[in-house]
């Protein structure tokens, strides 16, 4: 079983990585600016921000995966992804990083254009996009060294359409995952599955890949 810490571990995306985590007996810190009043039981919730690295890894000493999932939006537009290379340059070499990312970077077809860079693609939601697909591109340049996965979510996922567990997905590599009628939708609890698959049976390593119906 691994030692897992959630940056942002009471948000739509980290508080299904927790209960997941939980759920498959795995020991699991949710690291978020507060304590959430609605905890999963077998969690430890502990209160740190990506905009204090140095507090913030103090708290994480002992843990084998840190997974960041948080979005860039609201007063964190703009700050995500300068702190999160600060944090994975300050973390010990032996850590995994796990980046929950959005749809925006991924492709939309094999060799293809972004899913961002579409006409389609709504205005408002791009400065989040972009600032998503910098830490993938921090990653991707930084040391050989520093384990890391970075996923990309369907374009349906939120917590606005949150879906069922069904403990199944699809891996469509840097490809937008879509069903037969081009709709591309993970639920939040199915992204859970797919990011703790990814933990205890690594096979990303140092690599992004997309998940899906």
């Amino acid at each position: 079983m691994a030692r897992i810490a959630v940056i942002g571990g009471t948000g739509y995306a980290g508080s299904n990585i927790v209960a997941e985590a939980v759920s498959r007996g795995h020991t699991v810190v949710s690291v978020a600016r507060s304590v959430a009043s609605d905890r999963v039981e077998g969690a430890t919730y502990v209160e740190g921000t990506l905009l204090d690295v140095p507090s913030l890894v103090a708290e994480l000493e002992g843990v084998e995966v840190v997974v960041v999932a948080v979005p860039a939006r609201g007063d964190m537009a703009g700050q995500v992804r300068s702190n999160v290379a600060e944090l994975v340059a300050e973390l010990p070499a032996e850590v995994r990083v796990g980046v929950i990312g959005g749809a925006g970077g991924s492709l939309v077809a094999p060799g293809g254009e972004r899913v961002v860079d579409q006409p389609s693609f709504t205005e408002e939601y791009k400065p989040e996009a972009l600032e998503a697909i910098g830490i993938l591109e921090d990653l991707q340049q930084g040391p050989a060294s520093r384990d890391w996965f970075y996923v990309h979510p369907a374009g349906g996922f939120g917590a606005w359409n949150p879906g069922e567990r069904t403990g199944h997905y699809r891996d469509g590599g840097d490809v937008l995952v879509t069903d037969e009628d081009r709709e591309s939708f993970i639920s939040g609890a199915d992204l859970a599955v797919a990011v703790v698959d990814e933990i205890e049976e690594p096979k990303h390593s140092r690599e992004r890949f997309t998940v899906g119906y």
